[in-house]
């Protein structure tokens, strides 16, 4: 593989996860103002969660549920080198599973792609079920883990098979998210993520995703809109532009958010972060996925080396990426 590419692949991987483990501690609080009390000496990224929080339990460098079940992506398609939807599912069920010591948040994806395999196996279908009856949920789920697949596919595939990677993005995100908007909004993350990693600067690479957003179906006019409606608020702070674009974690709000900050900051991996951070809500969903964009962007080389020691899984990550692209 061009080390070029090699390099903007790990970028956009590692990115992904750095986003994630730095929003830990802040990740869920809305208000602003909760968040400049709680952290009074402001936003530095890896900050530990607090007694009570959602993630309490959890140490700075550790993930969020959404970087837990990214390792867990990452693992299967490193050790295997192949993606099957349902041996991939069973493996994540089992992974995500409080009786073998799990010990994170369970988001709606989760709980109700469980519950639907267990339905399954209840009625004795365990055996033929596809796994593509993942919950009817349009969040953050399968997005902010789609840098290590679309990652895995290129190495595999190269670079001429953009058509093939969108079929197979619609495949993974329905093992754990059955839900057309969702579907949508991967397969646009995954035309931006291919642009960039053929080299594109960050506003040409979503240039011509853009041009390229019929693929995604009827989704697109949507899609589009809420694209335009980011980048015409890169004048503003993230923050101030967040508020508007919106802090929650469905994708009609977290993904134009994430557009805004990333045009705001362009190639500004660890600025673009915090002010994530900073700007409240489902912050470690929307820094994954800017992560991942500016990642692919500036390549691994590039990025925050003390961020990346700072992680608790680096070594394991760095050993599954080698495994991964070899």
């Amino acid at each position: 593989m061009d080390a070029s590419l090699k390099n903007r692949i790990e970028g956009m991987i590692l990115g992904q996860f750095l986003g994630d483990a730095a929003a830990l501690g802040a990740h869920w609080i809305y208000n602003t103002t909760d968040l400049a009390q709680q952290f009074p000496g402001g936003i530095q990224g890896f900050e530990s969660p607090a007694d009570g929080h959602y993630h309490a339990g959890k140490l700075s460098g550790d993930f969020t549920h959404y970087g837990d079940a990214s390792l867990v992506l990452l693992e299967a398609l490193a050790e295997v080198d192949q993606f099957d939807a349902r041996s991939y599912g069973k493996r994540f069920v089992e992974s995500i599973d409080p009786k073998k010591g799990y010990a994170g948040y369970f988001d709606a994806a989760t709980r109700g792609t469980i519950e639907n395999y267990k339905n399954a196996v209840a009625a004795g279908d365990a055996d033929t079920y596809s796994f593509q009856e993942g919950a009817d949920d349009d969040q953050l789920a399968t997005i902010s883990s789609l840098a290590i697949f679309v990652g895995w596919f290129v190495a595999k595939n190269g670079l001429e098979t953009k058509t093939a990677l969108l079929e197979q993005v619609e495949t993974l995100t329905r093992v754990r998210q059955n839900n057309d908007r969702a579907v949508a909004y991967c397969q646009a993350h995954a035309l931006i993520l291919f642009e960039l990693l053929n080299g594109r600067d960050v506003h040409s690479a979503f240039h011509r995703a853009e041009s390229e957003m019929d693929a995604v179906g009827s989704f697109s006019v949507e899609l589009l809109r809420k694209t335009k409606e980011a980048f015409d608020l890169k004048h503003k702070t993230v923050v101030d532009a967040t508020d508007e674009l919106g802090q929650s974690c469905p994708l009609i709000c977290s993904f134009p958010s994430s557009v805004q900050a990333t045009a705001k900051h362009n190639e500004e991996f660890e600025s673009a972060i915090l002010d994530i951070i900073r700007a409240g809500g489902d912050s470690a969903g929307r820094a994954a996925i800017v992560g991942s964009w500016i990642g692919a962007r500036l390549g691994a080389s590039n990025l925050p080396q003390q961020w990346i020691a700072k992680m608790s899984a680096a070594s394991r990550i760095k050993e599954l990426l080698a495994a991964l692209l070899s």
